[in-house]
C-alpha cells in the first residue's frame, strides 16, 4: 500500500499528532480487541458504523465517511460530522442524498480526480494535510460545503477496504483531526492503525457479505422450491407462500403477549428466520407427490376426467332407448300415447341420474349415506356396449364417486399424507447450520394434532413445540381460505374460524394459540391483502374465544 503524502504535512512530530509509545502500546491493545469484536459483528449496519467511528475516534477526527464499492460506483454507506451534527447512514436509519461517485466517466476513464474515486482504483492511502493547498484533487465539492456551512475542510485520510484477495470493497474517509481543539494532520504514527483497522474491517465485511450471500443463495433455493411445488399444481398455487405470512404474523404476537400463556415466549432474530425456512419448507415433500394425485380436481379424475366416459355411457343409454320407442311403435297394437310416456320417463330418469353424478363427480365437504347409495342404484344400471351388457359404472367409478370428502379416496390421502413424511425425510439428510437444526421438527410437525391423531409420528401437545404448533395453525387456515380449490368454494373468514373453533374443542389445535390467533387480529390482516373482498366478511373474536 503506497502512501501518497499531500499538502503541508512533513513529519507527524512538527505538524501532525504526537504518538507516544504507551499510547501506541493502547491503541494496538484495543485494535486487537477492535478486530475481535468485527469478527463477531452479525449486523452489517452496525459493522460498518462501529468501523467509522473507531477510526474517527483513533484521530479524534471531526468527521468521516465511509463508502462500499457496488456496481462500479463508491456508495455513500455512513457519514459523520461532529461540528455540523450530521449523522446520516448505518444504523441511524437516516438515508443519504448524495449519489454515487463513480469510478469511470462516461467513456471508461478512471475517474482521478476525486480522492475516494483515486483510493479505490489504485488501491493506496492518501493522507492530504490541507485540502486547500493541493491542485490533484477536485475538492471544489467539499469547499462548496465550507463556503454554505462555515465549516473548514482541512486535513484528509482516505483508506481503501480492501479483502483477501486484494478487492476494494470500500473507501475510508477521515476529515479534520483535532488534537488539542485545534484542526492538525493525520499523524504517520496512527496511520498504521487506521490502514490496521480497514484491513480487519475489509475481512470482517467480505465475510459479512458472503454469509449474506449464502443466505440469500438458501432463501432463493427455498423459494424457487416452493413456487415450483405450487406451480406443480394449479389447485394449490401460493399455499407454500402464503403459511409463512400467516406463521410469522403468529410468531411476532407470541413474542409480544404482555400477558396470558405466551408473555414469556420469546424467538430472538436466528429463532424467528429458522422458524421462516421450516414454514417455506413445510411442503417440500410434495415434490414426490405424484401429479394425478396432487391434480385431482374431480372424484373420476385420473389422467382424465373419467366423468366423460360415463356421459357417454348415458347418451348410448339415451339412444337405446330412443330405438326401443321406435321399435315399439311399429307393433299393431302399439299404444303410442303409453309408449311415449315410458319412453320420456326413462329419459327424464337418465338425465337426472346422470346430473345428480356431475355434481357428486365434483366433490365436496360431506356426502350423505342417501347419496352414496344412489350411486350404487345408478351403478347397477346396464347399458350395451358393443352388444354386451355392462353396469353403468365400474366398481373402481363407484369407489371414487363415493368418497365422503373432497376428490381422493383413501389410498390417494395417504399418498398425499406421505408428504409430510417425505418432507422430514428430505430435510433431515441436509446438513443445516445450528441455528437451523430445528427446522426438520418445525415443517414436519405441521399436521400433528394436540390429542396425537395427527401425521406422520402421532405426537401430542406436550411432545409438540411452540413454532410446530403455530404452523399447523397456519397451514389450516390457509387451506381453509384458500379460493383456488376446484373442489370447494373459497370459506369466508367467518366460516373458517367456525371450523377452527371446533377443531378447538377436538384438540386438534391450541386452543392458547388459537386464541392469540384472533385477539392479535391476524385473520383481518391477512384476509385483506390475500382473500377476494367476499370472503371478509364479519365476526367478532369473542365468538370463537369461548
Amino acid at each position: 500500500m503506497t502512501d501518497v503524502q499531500q499538502g503541508t504535512l512533513d513529519s507527524d512530530d512538527a505538524t501532525g499528532q504526537g504518538d507516544d509509545s504507551g499510547d501506541n502500546e493502547a491503541r494496538l491493545r484495543r485494535l486487537i480487541d477492535l478486530g475481535i469484536a468485527l469478527s463477531a459483528e452479525r449486523d452489517h449496519n452496525r459493522l460498518i458504523e462501529r468501523i467509522l467511528l473507531e477510526a474517527k475516534d483513533l484521530y479524534d477526527a471531526d468527521g468521516g465517511t465511509l463508502y462500499l464499492l457496488k456496481n462500479g460506483a463508491l456508495n455513500f454507506e455512513i457519514m459523520r460530522n461532529d461540528t455540523m451534527n450530521i449523522a446520516m447512514g448505518g444504523a441511524t436509519g437516516v438515508d443519504i442524498p448524495f449519489p454515487p461517485l463513480a469510478l469511470h466517466d462516461e467513456d471508461g476513464n478512471p475517474n482521478h480526480k476525486n480522492v475516494a474515486s483515486h483510493v479505490a482504483l489504485s488501491r493506496e492511502v492518501v493522507n492530504i494535510a490541507d485540502a486547500y493547498e493541493v491542485d490533484r484533487f477536485d475538492f471544489s465539492g467539499a469547499k462548496k460545503f465550507d463556503e454554505s456551512t462555515g465549516f473548514r475542510s482541512q486535513s484528509f485520510l482516505t483508506v481503501p477496504l480492501t479483502n483477501y484477495e486484494g478487492d476494494v470493497l470500500g473507501v475510508l474517509q477521515l476529515i479534520n483531526a483535532r488534537e488539542g481543539g485545534k484542526v492538525v494532520p493525520f499523524g504517520r504514527g496512527r496511520q498504521a492503525l487506521i490502514e490496521a483497522l480497514a484491513s480487519q474491517a475489509a475481512v470482517a465485511s467480505d465475510n459479512q457479505m458472503l454469509i449474506e450471500a449464502q443466505r440469500e443463495l438458501l432463501e432463493s433455493f427455498i423459494k424457487l422450491i416452493a413456487s415450483a411445488i405450487d406451480a406443480k399444481s394449479p389447485y394449490t398455487g401460493g399455499h407454500c407462500q402464503r403459511v409463512p405470512v400467516i406463521t410469522e404474523m403468529l410468531a411476532e404476537a407470541a413474542c409480544v403477549a404482555e400477558d396470558g400463556p405466551y408473555k414469556e415466549f420469546n424467538l430472538n432474530e436466528d429463532e424467528l428466520y429458522e422458524l421462516s425456512i421450516a414454514a417455506w419448507l413445510h411442503d417440500c415433500g410434495k415434490v414426490t407427490t405424484p401429479e394425478y394425485v396432487v391434480d385431482k380436481s374431480t372424484k373420476l379424475e385420473t389422467i382424465y376426467d373419467r366423468v366423460e366416459t360415463v356421459r357417454t355411457r348415458f347418451e348410448v343409454a339415451k339412444r337405446d332407448a330412443e330405438i326401443d320407442y321406435l321399435k315399439a311403435l311399429q307393433a299393431a297394437d302399439a299404444d303410442p300415447v303409453e309408449l311415449k310416456a315410458v319412453f320420456d320417463a326413462r329419459v327424464v330418469k337418465l338425465d337426472e341420474d346422470w346430473a345428480f353424478l356431475e355434481v357428486a363427480n365434483i366433490g365436496g365437504e360431506f356426502m350423505s349415506d342417501e347419496h352414496q347409495a344412489r350411486i350404487h342404484e345408478i351403478a347397477a344400471m346396464t347399458w350395451q356396449n358393443n352388444g354386451k351388457t355392462e353396469n353403468f359404472l365400474s366398481e373402481n367409478e363407484v369407489y371414487n364417486l363415493c368418497i365422503a370428502r373432497g376428490t381422493l379416496t383413501a389410498e390417494e390421502r395417504e399418498v398425499i399424507n406421505n408428504h409430510i413424511v417425505m418432507t422430514v425425510e428430505m430435510l433431515e439428510q441436509l446438513p443445516f447450520p445450528k441455528h437451523l437444526k430445528k427446522v426438520p421438527e418445525y415443517a414436519g410437525g405441521h399436521h400433528e394434532k394436540m390429542d396425537g391423531t395427527g401425521y406422520p409420528k402421532g405426537l401430542t401437545a406436550d411432545e409438540m413445540s411452540v413454532p410446530a404448533r403455530m404452523m399447523a395453525i397456519a397451514d389450516i387456515f390457509e387451506a381453509l381460505t384458500a379460493s383456488d380449490r376446484p373442489y370447494k368454494k373459497a370459506k369466508t373468514v367467518s366460516e373458517s374460524l367456525k371450523i377452527m373453533g371446533f377443531m378447538v374443542k377436538d384438540a386438534h389445535i391450541d386452543p392458547d394459540l388459537f386464541r392469540l390467533f384472533l385477539q392479535a387480529d391476524i385473520p383481518r390482516t391477512y384476509a385483506e391483502a390475500n382473500l377476494l373482498p367476499d370472503q371478509i366478511d364479519n365476526w367478532d373474536p369473542a365468538d370463537y374465544l369461548n
